[in-house]
């Protein structure tokens, strides 16, 4: 676990106070407490490769201006045996350090040792995390918005992975509730339409089944033959569920009470809907560890068993025949019902119980849910349910995600939920490739509006992002298989050829190869995967521009050998970033 630019952090730090102790041994700076102060990367390179503030911090103990104090460290710091092979004074104080020739040598030796490995870091610690991400219901297919949720969701589990955290994968199926007994009175309606004379005298006409929705279905969802009510599900995939029941079971289910053909339905309907859902995202390369039901939570007791366990956390009340939480106890905005007065609980207590069972149950060090924007006033009564059932509300982290637009030709789709026109995740993936998909949908940090570009997705251009990292890696192995057609052998890594590699196109991509380790990190505590899709966007980009800059096949021997060794390790992490978010590295474009 190789991370070579905290260890020149560290460094940066022990030369400072090594330097610092003899200052104050020699009676040059008063025995006084040293500040804490920070090493860091700069913003501009030409401020070296790391630089401290320590002598600003310490202006006030030694009551001296910093300059002055940076100029007797530096004079002190000894840089033999270290990463660094000088150290400079600049601006009001900060001391500069940069990097020596053997510190770019171990990060390419490093990658090319680590292999699949660099990057992996140990921040987590083992800790056991469950992301939850998409969830969509299981009630109709899933839509642009649940492609980018699979997207996010599943890249940030393994940069979490990366970063050294147990992570499971979990999709919650909201197969209870007022969604499934919507579900099941729409199903009915248009199950009823085709028995009807009208809906008859179309399953006469013996069409496809699309075309037999389509007639159906009419241009709005709403044709006068077959009326739906506002309450309803409009989409086709309600007719042809419908159309399937009618071809499997005939009209039977047309004598049955209205309760018991809804629920006859939707146990058609419902396994039907699931099924998809898991060979849909199978396609997307999602691979859940568990798929969670919600009906587990009525029929095993732990909806009702969390109504007492709120009653008795003595945060809960009855008004007007209903049973209500207290959130404003914990900074919501009002109270919520827990219970209706006809005895049925809210959607929000199966809700509180699932994450109840995450966290006391299961156990996990942390859960992390993937919700829509529109979600966002969710957040504190879930939080403020944990605190009153006694968990640490801080262990349940809640990543708001904006929805997506698709845009062709410059324009914005325009979508209708209703009318059950919207794009679905499978008919998108039908359009562009899945690694476009997978890659586009984590070009923003998750709470960021996304236009889509339809036609940028599918382009094969440097405009392209994915294509153009993908480009990087393909370049890369071309130039493997140049070098073996021209009978060069490849030699193993050598640390002083390596030493070679000071150009400046070079040294920022060996500075960017270091860095990832940091960067894996810094999106696994955002939970933002798009700083790793941005990463590997630079990375592509500096190898380009060293691609056009610096030859290597024909180059003289041990500069070749160099920038090899340094081309292997580019292709190593471009693969290592790709493969974490499942996007394929192809050899030749």
């Amino acid at each position: 676990m190789t991370n070579l630019v905290n260890e020149a952090f560290l460094q940066t730090k022990e030369l400072v106070m090594q330097a610092l102790g003899e200052l104050v041994a020699d009676g040059t700076f008063p025995a006084e407490p040293i500040p804490s102060f920070i090493a860091e990367i700069p913003a501009d390179p030409k401020n070296g490769d790391v630089s401290t503030n320590a002598a600003m911090v310490c202006a006030r103990p030694f009551k001296s201006n910093p300059r002055a104090i940076a100029q007797k460290i530096a004079e002190k710091i000894r840089l033999d045996g270290s990463c660094f092979e000088k150290c400079e004074i600049a601006g009001p104080g900060f001391i500069n350090f940069f990097y020596s020739a053997n510190w770019y040598s171990s990060v390419v030796k490093a990658v090319n040792e680590e292999k699949q490995s660099y990057g992996t870091t140990d921040m987590g610690g083992g800790k056991r995390v469950l992301v939850e991400f998409v969830s969509a219901n299981p009630t109709g297919p899933m839509h642009i918005g649940n492609a980018r949720g699979g997207a996010i969701g599943d890249c940030l589990a393994a940069v979490l992975e990366k970063a050294g955290y147990k992570v499971e994968r979990e999709f919650y199926v909201n197969d209870a509730g007022n969604q499934i007994e919507k579900f099941g009175k729409s199903l009915s309606l248009r199950y009823m339409q085709i028995l009807s004379d009208a809906g008859q005298a179309v399953v006469e006409k013996n069409l496809a089944i699309e075309d037999f929705c389509k007639e159906i279905y009419g241009e709005d969802g709403n044709r006068a033959e077959f009326p739906m009510p506002e309450d309803v599900y409009l989409g086709m995939d309600i007719i042809a569920h419908a159309k399937s029941y009618y071809d499997k079971f005939g009209k039977q289910a047309g004598e049955m009470s209205e309760q018991d053909r809804r629920k006859s339905l939707v146990d058609f309907a419902l396994p039907v809907n699931i099924e998809g859902l898991h060979k849909d995202l199978e396609k997307y390369r999602i691979i859940y560890n568990t798929w969670f039901r919600e009906s587990t939570l009525h029929n095993d007791g732990s909806v009702r068993e969390i109504i007492e366990k709120l009653k008795a956390s003595g945060h809960t009340y009855e008004q007007d025949g209903a049973l209500w939480f207290r959130t404003t106890d914990f900074g919501d905005e009002k109270d919520r019902v827990l219970v209706r007065e006809n005895g049925i609980p809210t959607y929000l207590v199966p809700d509180i119980a699932y994450h109840y069972n995450k966290l006391a149950v299961r156990k996990f060090d942390k859960a992390v849910d993937i919700f829509g924007a529109d979600h966002h006033g969710y957040i504190a009564r879930i939080k403020a349910s944990m605190t009153a059932l006694g968990v640490d509300a801080n262990k349940l982290d809640i990543v708001i995600m904006q929805m997506v637009r698709l845009v062709r030709n410059g324009e914005v789709y325009k979508l209708s939920k209703r009318s059950g026109k919207a794009i679905t995740l499978n008919t998108l993936l039908d359009e562009i490739p899945i690694d476009a998909a997978r890659f586009f949908f984590n070009l923003r940090e998750p709470n960021s509006q996304f236009d889509f570009d339809l036609d940028l997705a599918v382009s094969e251009s440097s405009q392209n992002p994915v294509y153009y990292v993908q480009y990087a890696h393909a370049r890369i192995c071309s130039v493997m298989r140049k070098a073996a057609e021209e009978n060069i052998t490849i030699k193993p890594f050598d640390p002083d050829s390596a030493k070679l590699l000071d150009s400046a196109e070079e040294k920022e991509i060996i500075k960017l190869l270091a860095n990832l380790p940091n960067v894996i990190n810094e999106a696994a505590r955002n939970y933002d995967p798009a700083k790793v899709t941005k990463y590997v966007i630079d990375l592509a980009t500096l190898y380009h521009k060293f691609y056009n800059a610096c030859r290597i096949i024909g180059e003289e021997e041990s500069i070749m050998q160099a920038r090899l060794s340094l081309s292997l390790a580019v292709k190593q992490v471009i693969a290592n970033v790709l493969d974490m978010l499942k996007i394929t590295c192809p050899e030749s474009m």
